[in-house]
């Protein structure tokens, strides 16, 4: 029987294809910890009165003109006050986005995908960092059966996510996304398969966290 584990926060960085976000749902089951993926992290995000739309744009323009207050989750923006035009940039919109992570992060034990998770949790306690990548045939198999997509598609739209990420990862982070030293531990699904790489983290967290007796 397993025992019971201290609070803690997963962080799972991933390749486009590699089968990332499948580990991290089916580790946070196994863990017992609440799951942020890119759409739970907006859907927390509205609390705070911006539509979870606004942060998906926020790769893509540099001002977004927002609607509504900023106080569901108690966040402070400019000592409080609106932006002036009622326009966040990009880096106003990270902040929220990281004050999102760190208050889901202090209620429970959390498994994120994504979403410089990582970083922004750099300095909390029992925190531990994966990267999960996978070799490009296999990215693109997966890719194209999910969007069905020719290969070729399927490759070009794996280039096009992976290099949005890691510029945004590099960016925010002052890391380089997908390298070894920017993580505890990196893994590779095409070597190991899916189902080992999530015995293998999962065996990990537990050494690490697990209560004492």
């Amino acid at each position: 029987m397993n025992r019971p584990l201290k609070h803690f926060s997963l962080c799972i960085g991933r390749e486009l294809g590699s089968g990332g976000k499948d580990v991290a749902a089916t580790l946070a089951k196994r863990l017992d910890a609440s799951f942020y993926d890119r759409e739970l992290i907006y859907h927390a995000s509205k609390e705070s009165g911006i539509a979870p739309e606004l942060f998906e744009k926020a790769d893509e323009k540099t001002k977004i003109k927002i609607a509504g207050g900023f106080f569901g989750l108690g966040f402070s923006i400019h000592g409080g006050m609106f932006p002036q035009g009622g326009f966040l940039c990009n880096e106003e919109l990270f902040t929220i986005q990281s004050e999102v992570i760190r208050s889901l992060a202090s209620l429970h034990s959390s498994v994120f995908v994504g979403r410089c998770a990582d970083y922004i949790l750099r300095d909390q306690e029992n925190v531990f960092t994966v990267f999960i990548s996978a070799n490009m045939e296999d990215k693109i198999a997966r890719i194209s059966k999910v969007h069905n997509l020719t290969a070729k598609e399927a490759e070009a739209y794996i280039q096009q996510s992976e290099k949005r990420r890691s510029e945004y990862y590099n960016y925010y982070t002052y890391k380089q996304w997908g390298a070894a030293s920017s993580y505890d531990m990196c893994l590779n699904t095409s070597v190991l398969g899916v189902e080992r790489t999530i015995d293998i983290i999962e065996e990990v967290v537990r050494d690490l966290y697990s209560c004492d007796e």
